[in-house]
């Protein structure tokens, strides 16, 4: 769904799965220093937007999610996944409930096969479940924004910063009023800056909530059972993840950084040494210069330095060994 903010000045649209917002507006690091010092706005108006109604809409979703939501008080915001049976990670939903809706913006193009689940597991519950996406666009306000959010419109809020649930057909309009935009790539500069995974660019088909450090922010150790459940209290009681997310600093005289999916040798061995882990996510950030979010083997030292493709690394830890 392409963005009517894309007819702004100086917006270069985003590719790949970020399609349909803008990439920056020309400024890349001046949009960054804004959203770092709360000022401005993100168009996220491609992410999937999904609502759930009903008066069993929270003690269902309890026993589809990783999270705890049977009693989310109204206005609370949380993170949850669904994860498959064997506790890898297939969907990552940020939820809110407003006293009588539940709303939910997950990753562009995803909306589709969780609404597929959440049907099948309907039974005799009374709930409904909506594809909100063509009426609502999701716009991210920075931690410390004194932006003005327009009466009746649904919040988010986080130690991040707030996401609207905005009317679409208002998007232009609030847009003129919520200050200088910045693009996709300012938000995430400061997402790998906060270590934050995002499904799609720091999971694949096999990884479980524990290698990301989502142990703690979307799962509840203590609810009871949900699909992938086994798995979780397996490698939280009895165990270690396989992976673990790391932080690094990228060597910043490469002109070029390294992409998702370059591979990550250790610096002490030769060019042809073993692969122990890969790139995710890249960026230039405004103070920190080339970092990057990296899933690498748990039992990398943690003082370690890497190789990225034929980048240099310093790790920083994210997820403890």
């Amino acid at each position: 769904m392409k963005s009517p903010l894309l007819s702004l000045p100086g917006a270069v649209p985003a590719e790949g799965v970020d399609e349909g917002v803008a990439a920056h507006y020309g400024e890349l690091f001046r949009e960054q220093r804004a959203l770092a010092d709360g000022t401005g706005f993100v168009d996220l108006s491609h992410r999937g937007v999904v609502t759930v109604t009903g008066e069993d809409r929270l003690s269902w979703l309890h026993l589809l999610l990783s999270q705890h939501v049977s009693d989310l008080p109204a206005g609370q915001a949380t993170e949850a996944l669904i994860l498959s049976a064997h506790g890898h990670i297939e969907h990552a939903l940020y939820l809110v409930d407003d006293g009588e809706t539940v709303w939910a913006h997950v990753e562009p193009g995803t909306q589709d096969a969780l609404i597929a689940y959440l049907e099948s597991m309907k039974f005799f519950y009374k709930v409904e479940v909506a594809d909100r996406t063509a009426e609502f666009a999701v716009v991210h306000l920075p931690a410390g924004s004194i932006a003005e959010v327009p009466e009746d419109v649904v919040v988010r809020e986080t130690p991040y910063g707030r996401d609207l649930f905005l009317p679409r057909s208002d998007l232009e309009s609030y847009a003129e009023k919520a200050g200088p935009p910045a693009g996709i790539l300012a938000y995430e500069a400061l997402r790998v800056e906060h270590h934050r995974p995002r499904l799609g660019f720091e999971t694949d088909h096999r990884t479980i909530p524990h290698e990301l450090g989502w142990i703690s922010t979307a799962v509840h150790l203590q609810k009871g059972c949900y699909r992938g459940q086994e798995t979780v209290a397996r490698v939280q009681n009895l165990g270690k993840p396989p992976r673990r997310l790391v932080f690094l600093h990228l060597d910043g005289s490469e002109v070029h950084l390294p992409t998702p999916g370059t591979e990550i040798r250790l610096a002490e061995e030769d060019p042809d040494g073993r692969k122990i882990g890969f790139i995710t996510t890249s960026v230039r950030h405004h103070e920190l210069g080339p970092v990057a979010l990296a899933l690498v083997k748990r039992n990398v030292p943690v003082d370690a330095r890497l190789v990225a493709g034929d980048t240099a690394a310093a790790q920083e830890t994210v997820v403890e060994p």
